[in-house]
């Protein structure tokens, strides 16, 4: 309020001082209202950044504080600023991958995705995770990782209608209330967007880096390019872009198709200073293996799919070591 109350009282009287003579005497002003606005210029500016430092100081003191999961090294989100650009997909095939390219490295993966869990579905797994002792969730298993889920306490097809404090709940719990054991790499499915779960997870839990999914074309650029920048604000590290749906090969011809346009994730990044991470191909064999449960790195690992994803996962852990060191 008081930024804008001089904000109005300087626009009236920059407009007196444009009809009024304004003029310097020697080193001295005449007092004309031209000094008045100079005055209040400079009122303006003190009273303006001693708003801005408390305004800082009670940011800070609202902002939680970071506290590691019990017993995850580091945690990697793979986020994307829209949906459909094939996030979830990418997220369990990196998991798999960093498995893959080192099987002596323990990964888990935890889909918080609330309103619309995929990660059941994508790793063939069903059932309510069983507690410990100690009432914490135990994580579902399968291809050695290591995965929790909203969708393993709900039914497949029941809705989440939910407010965005009871979200924010489920998040708290499915972080804080799950038996990881021992892992080296956390892989977290975020939502879609920029909202409330992105803020609550940057801000609750040291997150090593943030993984960017866009397809090429333009309109999902401006959603990953927002993306990005948010994580930037949280101070979360970009690990990088990811360019997924890249190229579509024909399987009878071969012939190569960019459906979604040519390389618009490697010049956004470009043009961020972020790194690009690679290339995932619009593949049949990656739709199939997904619907069916049976995620490409696992099902077909000797595929140029598969070693696209592996790929991924070992320039994620380039960066890692390199944004760390």
């Amino acid at each position: 309020m008081v930024q804008f109350t001089y904000s109005r009282l300087s626009h009236f009287l920059r407009l007196s001082v444009n009809k009024a003579s304004f003029f310097r005497a020697g080193t001295e002003f005449q007092h004309t209202p031209g000094c008045c606005v100079q005055s209040i210029r400079w009122q303006h500016s003190v009273d303006s950044k001693s708003l801005q430092e408390r305004q800082r100081q009670q940011m800070a003191r609202g902002l939680p504080k970071q506290k590691p999961i019990t017993g995850v090294k580091q945690i990697i989100v793979v986020a994307s600023g829209k949906g459909g650009v094939g996030k979830s997909t990418t997220a369990v095939n990196l998991a798999l991958g960093l498995s893959a390219n080192d099987p002596s490295k323990s990964v888990g993966l935890l889909d918080a995705d609330v309103y619309g869990p995929s990660i059941p579905k994508l790793m063939n797994l069903k059932g309510s995770p069983d507690l410990t002792d100690n009432n914490l969730m135990i994580p579902l298993m399968n291809y050695g990782i290591l995965c929790m889920s909203m969708g393993f306490l709900v039914d497949d097809a029941a809705p989440i209608v939910w407010r965005g404090l009871m979200v924010m709940s489920a998040i708290e719990k499915l972080l804080r209330q799950v038996d990881w054991g021992e892992l080296d790499f956390l892989v977290v499915d975020m939502p879609p967007g920029t909202g409330d779960v992105q803020l609550s997870i940057s801000q609750n839990v040291p997150v090593a880096g943030a993984v960017i999914v866009s397809t090429p074309q333009d309109i999902a650029l401006l959603d990953a390019r927002r993306g990005a920048e948010m994580f930037n604000k949280v101070h979360v590290p970009v690990i990088g872009l990811v360019q997924n749906m890249s190229v579509f090969q024909c399987p009878n011809c071969l012939h190569q198709t960019h459906i979604f346009g040519s390389d618009g994730a490697k010049n956004l990044a470009l043009s961020m200073g972020v790194h690009f991470l690679g290339d995932v191909p619009l593949h049949l064999s990656i739709r199939e293996t997904s619907d069916s449960g049976k995620p490409v790195v696992v099902s077909a690992p000797d595929s140029a799919e598969a070693d696209a994803y592996k790929r991924l996962a070992a320039a994620v852990v380039h960066r890692l070591k390199l944004l760390h060191s």
